[in-house]
């Protein structure tokens, strides 16, 4: 297990630069976002520089993590000229080319020769004396400087040390695992944070093999304060039934309790008994129940509190640990526990603390008990406290009050408190016993509610199927039921049926007149609706939200506001879907709720992804993963799995991608959830046609492409794969087969006016056209798709259209225009980070012929938009002249201004001879 404590992974920084020698070592710091990697990094490089160390430092930033050599470029930056003068003469223009002192005349070089350069000035700079290379984020460096890096650190010697930080979370792997010196065991990696709850759960997982219940976890993290060997020991002493009532401590502690407590007997362990048997002991309650003086109470406390067992803080008595409470409560035996409950019980005046004592207190069921605990349990529902209204139905029942109604409380408040299991241990064993009709369906529904809650959808929809049946004559709760029915029916793939039973459900919600439960009903309907590509019933949604009342108990798929981001986004209004599912995924966090916050953070991975945001979709799939991993597994995991694989496609991570697709489908399947499959799928695909691999794409893409025969693919969540089948299709000369799937883009585009299917669709179209041979036609097509693209905020599309026209302009001949409009796809990818496009446009770049731009403070895009505005040229007229959107434009022109300290075309104007490709 890694050092949590800060001084230690300071004492590791120390020991790094301590004991630098004639050995080159390093050390790598990894841990989650904000866990003080940095701050650590700032420390190890500010007491290298008190201790005389040469620092070489960069801090890696996403934004240029797709910059060549970018990393390298900052280490290499302050060296001395002398220094590099004693390079060879390769090693030399390769430095220089770093540095971008040079162009591409000359002898190649690469990464390697890069490397062993980079060596060569270290090794010597380290003659002088000590060197640190300081390396923050390793993350986010580009990838030529970590192949640079990985070359020069297996060829250092001398006093070389390396401190290098990275982003990784307890599951993933090191950040560094390419680094490798000499001698392998001069490296030292460790992963830094607190014993959080996910630790906690991670660590219990491992010992004992098995996941507790949240509430479980929850609980013991509270008890042992993130301390490990406590929180194991309370992992051993946990039945499965409940962390706070009638856990019992395992015989170890028990034992070890005992022997610090046992001398105390007689008024003074009946004190401390009063004090752990309740929740908040007080100096004022004790003496109450011991009927002595307040004063006599603290006198006798005083050798507990010498014990170091307990402290007075003033009226409080506060045990020195939780464990010492439990074990006096649990060593006192169940008669002398039960005397003390009646005592507590004669003399509290809260209703729900006085119910439990009552319950605690007696041996067999008594009306008033029985009656005390119902009006106690009603009080903690109204105060949101369920797990406390189910443990105290609970007792009822243990009691002897053991009714269905009763039940069927306990079991609702179980449920609503997260633990499915005891929902279920409560209703399951009973349920033959409960009458036809209203009751029985209501037992059917929680049944089927927790099935859904664990993720076992095929489980729950026999329940949930004749749960709707039981209910007829309960309409309140029939539109609950089919609401339930409904989604589990989605998530089984049966996307016709789920509709079906949406729309019956806003029927019932209509007939009973219940605003909340219209809306619910409503919001699924609009959902799914959008789900299978239909038009968005916005009439509905606007009364949907209308009727929208705040209730955590809701489900973020029947929430209005929910369903209004969801479907906003998909219908491609991607800034205003990305507020509003910020805002539903904020509220979901101070909701509590997991299930919401998965719901919504998938959705909104989705939308960082298509807004070309791919680190920070795959940060938000990272943190949904997390939060599946605390819950223990199943839907949570597999959002998050998905989200991330979609991400590390467009970035070309092609390992990440399939191993993250492979455990997702894996997961779904497992949750019989098919419908989770697609969007895997769909990563897949498109990582396929990213790679060339057309066969092996549409191979992938075959179920979504069979399942979508009936052309209900009519908007972008539904139809994302299209374009990438599109592509394989036409690649392999299948266009017969490719002809339905352009229609049905054009068509439903057309009908929907949604920019991404009439972009998508003109770009197939242009795809069949050039296939044909009327590339001039595929021209056309594609100026046509430019400007909807204008109205659509998805940088990759444009640059992948703007790929294809290259291709086809070059195809005519038209070697200039093709290389204007790749070089900005080419732009346009390698801000994105699409490592892998960026390459096929370079290889089409490479095709043209076209001559070569050099370096400037301006890019190329940048330099052929000033040009033209600088004659006066409108916006549109750019546009049009260099085959890009006047969105593009704009973008090019404030970056040209910004440079350029300029505010004006007049001023521009005036500058114009510095306009000029180098």
């Amino acid at each position: 297990m890694a050092s949590v404590s800060r001084s230690g992974e300071r004492q590791a920084v120390d020991d790094l630069l301590g004991g630098v020698g004639t050995v080159p070592a390093a050390l790598v710091i990894a841990g989650e976002p904000g866990i003080g990697k940095t701050t650590l990094w700032l420390y190890g490089v500010e007491r290298a520089r008190e201790q005389g160390f040469r620092v070489l430092s960069t801090r890696a930033d996403e934004a240029e993590s797709v910059l060549a050599y970018a990393a390298v470029a900052d280490l290499l930056h302050d060296v001395e000229s002398e220094v590099l003068r004693d390079l060879t003469d390769l090693q030399r223009v390769a430095v220089d080319r770093v540095l971008l002192r040079t162009g591409a005349d000359g002898p190649p070089t690469d990464h390697r020769t890069t490397g062993s350069a980079l060596a060569a000035v270290l090794v010597a700079m380290a003659v002088r004396q000590p060197i640190l290379l300081a390396i923050d984020d390793v993350q986010w460096l580009d990838v030529s400087s970590q192949a640079v890096l990985a070359v020069a650190a297996r060829r250092l010697g001398g006093r070389v040390a390396l401190l290098l930080t990275g982003r990784a979370h307890a599951t993933e792997p090191d950040p560094a695992d390419w680094l490798h010196l000499p001698a392998p065991d001069t490296i030292e990696r460790v992963r830094v944070g607190p014993l959080s709850l996910h630790a906690l759960h991670t660590m219990i997982l491992e010992r004992f093999g098995r996941a507790l219940p949240r509430p479980t976890m929850v609980r013991i993290a509270e008890v042992s304060g993130g301390n490990p060997f406590y929180a194991l020991e309370l992992a051993r002493g946990v039945d499965g039934r409940s962390p706070v009532g009638d856990a019992v401590l395992p015989s170890t502690l028990t034992e070890l309790v005992r022997l610090r407590t046992e001398r105390f007997d007689g008024q003074v362990g009946d004190m401390l008994l009063a004090a752990c048997s309740v929740g908040e002991p007080t100096v004022d309650l004790i003496a109450e129940v011991a009927e002595l003086p307040v004063a006599r109470v603290v006198e006798l406390l005083d050798g507990p509190e010498r014990e170091g067992i307990l402290r007075l803080d003033g009226n409080r008595v506060v045990f020195a640990h939780p464990l010492l409470a439990r074990g006096i409560y649990t060593h006192a035996g169940p008669a002398r526990r039960r005397r003390m409950h009646r005592a507590l019980a004669a003399v509290e005046k809260r209703p729900e603390l006085k119910a439990r004592h009552m319950a605690l207190g007696a041996a067999s069921a008594e009306p008033a008990t029985l009656q005390a605990l119902d009006d106690a349990a009603c009080a903690a529902v109204g105060r949101g406290a369920a797990a406390a209204a189910a443990d105290l139905y609970e007792l009822a029942i243990g009691l002897g009050g053991d009714t269905p109604t009763r039940r069927l409380r306990a079991a609702e408040q179980h449920l609503r408190a997260g633990d499915t299991n005891r929902a279920r241990r409560t209703i399951e064993p009973t349920l033959d016993g409960f009458d036809s009709g209203a009751q029985r369906a209501a037992a059917l529904n929680l049944l089927g509610a927790a099935r859904m809650a664990d993720h076992d959808y095929p489980g729950a929809l026999p329940l949930l199927g004749e749960a709707v049946t039981q209910a007829a004559d309960e309409p309140a709760l029939l539109v609950e039921a089919t609401l339930h029915f409904s989604r589990a029916l989605s998530m089984s793939g049966q996307h016709e049926e789920a509709l079906r039973q949406a729309k019956a459900a806003v029927a019932h919600a209509e007939g009973l007149g219940d605003g909340k439960l219209v809306s619910q009903a409503l919001s699924l309907s609009v959902l799914l609706d959008c789900a299978r590509g239909l038009r968005r019933d916005g009439p509905a949604l606007v009364r949907a939200l209308d009727l929208e009342a705040p209730d955590p108990d809701v489900a973020a798929p029947c929430r209005a506001s929910v369903v209004d981001a969801v479907t906003t986004s998909w219908m491609g209004d991607l800034e205003e879907g990305l507020a509003g599912l910020i805002a539903a995924r904020r509220r979901s966090v101070e909701m509590g709720s997991d299930a919401d916050f998965v719901f919504v953070s998938g959705h909104l991975a989705m939308v960082y992804t298509w807004l070309g945001r791919y680190s920070v979709a795959s940060d938000v799939a990272e943190d949904v993963m997390r939060r599946g991993e605390q819950l223990g597994g199943g839907y949570p995991v597999v959002v998050g799995r998905t989200h991330r694989a979609v991400a590390s496609a467009y970035l070309g991570r092609e390992r990440v991608a399939r191993e993250d697709a492979r455990v997702a489908i894996a997961g779904a399947k497992q949750c019989g959830a098919p419908f989770l499959t697609i969007r895997p799928l769909i990563a897949l695909g498109f990582l396929e046609v990213s790679l060339g691999n057309h066969e092996k794409a549409l191979k992938v893409l075959q179920p979504l492409l069979i399942a979508r025969r009936d052309g209900s693919v009519r908007d972008i969540f539904p139809a994302t794969f299209m374009p990438d089948a599109v592509e394989a299709l036409v690649a392999l000369g299948r266009l017969d087969e490719a002809v339905p799937l352009v229609e049905a883009l054009e068509l439903h585009g057309a009908a929907l006016d949604r920019p991404w299917l009439l972009t998508a669709g003109a770009r197939g179209r242009s795809m069949l056209q050039a296939a044909t041979g009327d590339l001039a036609a595929a021209e056309e097509t594609l100026r046509g798709a430019l400007v909807q693209h204008d109205r659509l905020a998805m940088p990759f599309e444009l640059a992948r259209t703007q790929l294809f026209l290259g291709q086809v302009l070059r195809r005519q001949r038209k070697k200039n225009l093709a290389a204007t409009v790749l070089r900005d796809a080419f732009d346009t990818f390698g801000e994105l980070g699409a490592r892998v496009w960026a390459t096929r446009v370079g290889a089409e770049l490479e095709r043209t012929d076209a001559p070569r731009t050099g370096r400037s403070d301006l890019t190329p895009s940048e330099l052929r938009v000033a040009r033209l505005a600088a004659t006066g040229k409108s916006n549109k007229d750019i546009a049009t002249a260099l085959f890009i959107s006047p969105k593009t434009v704009e973008h090019n022109l404030s970056s040209v201004y910004r440079k350029l300290a300029v505010r004006t075309r007049s001023e521009l104007a005036s500058r114009a001879s510095e306009l000029v490709f180098d």
